[in-house]
């Protein structure tokens, strides 16, 4: 079914008003995917404050042309849906990345994050990296496990000498 003037107006004006909200924006490669599939993909997105828009190069291309974004939709042979995190720059990748594991067609071609242009590669590597929360609690292990085996330290030699000093009295 073709769209009219007016409905390719107000699918661009959504875009615009998607590219300008979002810090990290996710180009990805979803020929041969099922619609259960990209349904599945939007509902994830959603729960984490995300986006999957499914539009066409043209009209990308020319989103991104007024956003001052570099795009050439001559590079890309394939269907493509833009992922957008709104709050979070990496977590449409992370989302992208993980639903591609489970699913060969899904593919990410690239990505922007703070407005700049990244390839596939470094995306995925983006992806792959653990959360900001995780990185925390690990930084906070670092950080407490010479203090932690400083008091075991002390008082397992506390234990020791009562230890020894109940065999004395016995």
């Amino acid at each position: 079914m073709a769209l009219n003037k007016t409905q390719k107006q107000e699918i661009l004006e959504d875009l615009k008003d998607k590219v300008a909200r979002q810090k990290g924006m996710v180009l990805v490669g979803i020929t041969g995917l099922k619609v259960k599939d990209i349904s599945d993909l939007r509902k994830k997105l959603k729960t984490a404050d995300g986006n999957l828009k499914v539009i066409k190069k043209t009209l990308i291309e020319r989103v991104f042309k007024e956003n001052k974004l570099d795009f050439d939709k001559n590079k890309y042979k394939e269907e493509i849906a833009l992922a957008f995190g709104f709050k979070d720059e990496i977590m449409p990748a992370k989302e992208i990345y993980r639903a591609g594991l489970t699913n060969e067609k899904l593919k990410i071609l690239g990505g922007f994050i703070n407005n700049e242009f990244n390839e596939a590669e470094s995306i995925i590597a983006l992806a792959k990296l653990p959360s900001r929360e995780e990185l925390l609690a690990k930084l906070v292990g670092s950080i407490s496990a010479p203090v932690s085996n400083f008091v075991y330290a002390l008082n397992y030699n506390i234990k020791g000498l009562v230890c020894v000093l109940s065999l004395i009295k016995k």
